[in-house]
């Protein structure tokens, strides 16, 4: 599903960045991407969604190169940033209709699914109004919705929870099941960390740009341990 291959990302005239990351990401995975501020996992995740350019290794979605066929590779994800930027002049109803068209998804359907996720975040009766008048927590549900709507194969996600309400938080993470279920995966960034031990399957712990532990939660988190512990243990070396 995704393949990352001795990726290294450095900025100009700053050492951070990412060095030599390599990350195998299956169908069916539901993998958390934790570190520090600064570690990396930013840098990392815009790397896949085609946002930025790196340095040297290769990147692989779905069988296909980033580089040699970038617009087939963005059809078959949905990358939702930390922050995300949306229209702010459209309604919330103009946003979704606009992504469902760039990812061509048929009028019947889209409405179907829009109708669904509204009701899930329970965004519906706000839908009308403009982007603007939305609230930090209501753009965050209006762009996860966006991501699910074309029913991508890869989501990557950086900090999905932040701003979310308990009851949108728990709707997220059964979406982010069932996208697993139907052969898709998720890659995502969280600093809750109790909530990715919870929820994914597998982990890759990043300091300063360098991967320290990854593979299995259960082969991370060892008995009688948290994954708080781990990180602590691991980032601070």
């Amino acid at each position: 599903m995704l393949i990352l291959e001795h990726l290294i990302k450095h900025y100009k005239g700053s050492g951070k960045g990412i060095t030599d990351l390599s990350l195998h990401i299956s169908p069916g995975d539901i993998y958390g991407f934790i570190g520090h501020n600064g570690a990396g996992k930013t840098t990392a995740l815009k790397c896949v969604a085609g946002i930025h350019d790196f340095d040297s290794g290769s990147i692989q979605i779905h069988g296909m190169d980033i580089r040699e066929n970038p617009l087939e590779c963005k059809r078959q994800i949905a990358y939702i940033p930390d922050n995300p930027d949306l229209y702010e002049y459209l309604t919330g109803i103009q946003y979704l209709n606009f992504i469902a068209d760039v990812f061509q998804v048929g009028a019947k359907e889209r409405a179907k699914r829009i109708q669904m996720y509204g009701e899930q975040f329970q965004i519906v009766s706000s839908l009308g109004d403009l982007i603007s008048t939305y609230s930090h927590g209501m753009k965050q549900k209006l762009a996860l919705i966006s991501a699910f709507i074309h029913r991508p194969k890869l989501l990557l996600l950086d900090e999905p929870f932040v701003g979310l309400d308990p009851k949108a938080a728990v709707v997220l993470k059964n979406n982010m099941r069932s996208v697993c279920a139907e052969g898709g995966a998720i890659f995502f960034s969280t600093h809750v960390l109790d909530v990715a031990e919870r929820l994914c399957n597998k982990v890759a712990i990043i300091r300063d740009g360098t991967l320290v532990a990854s593979g299995g939660m259960e082969e991370i988190v060892k008995q009688g341990q948290s994954l708080e512990d781990i990180f602590m243990e691991v980032a601070e070396r």
